[in-house]
């Protein structure tokens, strides 16, 4: 497996990670107050949105070709790090 394959898997990885965090979320959502309910619900769009953006990014780096690679490997860490501390910072809002 290549490097390109072996990061691709790792990211994919942590993208199913989010999921399950965001199933959780949307599951205290769906039992919390009305009040809180809004908030959660918030939050929970906001993870949604944040993974949607990852998952387009992941998308990008897949179809980038052998050569541009690297290129496309260093500005996808900068925006996977940008993109993961704001689903991170929502995640946060729950506990």
């Amino acid at each position: 497996m290549s490097d390109k394959d072996q990061y691709i898997e790792k990211t994919k990885a942590k993208l199913d990670q989010w999921n399950a965090e965001i199933d959780k979320m949307k599951a205290k959502a769906d039992e919390a107050e009305a009040d809180a309910k809004i908030e959660y619900q918030k939050q929970v769009e906001e993870m949604r949105g944040k993974r949607d953006e990852a998952e387009a990014k992941l998308k990008e780096l897949r179809e980038a070709g052998d050569d541009a690679w690297g290129d496309m490997k260093a500005g996808f860490d900068r925006a996977w790090d940008s993109i993961s501390g704001a689903f991170e910072s929502a995640r946060s809002r729950f506990k």
